[in-house]
């Protein structure tokens, strides 16, 4: 039987020393609810967001009205803003932010199951990757795939930030 995808992120924190925020809005939490079910991920789990409304992404992790309207909110920019807030407002090393469209409508142009992540590792300098990615399925099934590869992206991108590679 193959191992648990989100054990395996969660030994990888452990093993690098990476204490992990999260920022979500469109997975509502599911990063932090998955790491949570495993004993241990009090190690590595500093804090989780779930920053829902355009005024909490804003007033909670310092996401600019400007890229909110440049670019809306189910955008890159503003999961790069997102993870930029949370690491600068928390004690942890590395951040996951998520942002998009759950479904199962479109709304503004954006079709359902599309969420935009950036991960974020603290550091001189501080790193950012960002991803667009489209999950299909019921509601419950795009946040729950949106978190598994959020947390499971995590690995690669610090990966990359490790042989310096950069955004």
């Amino acid at each position: 039987m193959a191992r648990d995808p989100v054990l395996a992120v969660l030994g990888y924190l452990k093993d690098h020393h990476l204490v992990l925020t999260t920022a979500e809005s469109c997975t509502a939490g599911c990063m932090v609810a998955l790491l949570a079910a495993f004993p241990g991920t009090g190690e590595v789990l500093e804090s989780g967001y779930v920053v829902y409304s355009p005024s909490a992404k804003k007033r909670l992790l310092g996401v600019s009205a400007e890229t909110i309207e440049r670019y809306g909110l189910t955008s890159e920019p503003v999961a790069w803003e997102m993870a930029l807030g949370a690491l600068k407002d928390s004690d942890a090393n590395v951040v996951i932010a998520t942002t998009g469209l759950a479904g199962p409508d479109p709304a503004s142009g954006v079709l359902p199951g599309t969420l935009c992540f950036a991960w974020a590792f603290a550091g001189e300098p501080t790193a950012l990757f960002t991803r667009t990615q489209r999950f299909f399925g019921e509601r419950a099934q795009v946040m729950h795939d949106g978190a598994v590869y959020g947390l499971t992206r995590l690995i690669h991108y610090h990966e990359r930030w490790l042989r310096g590679e950069r955004a």
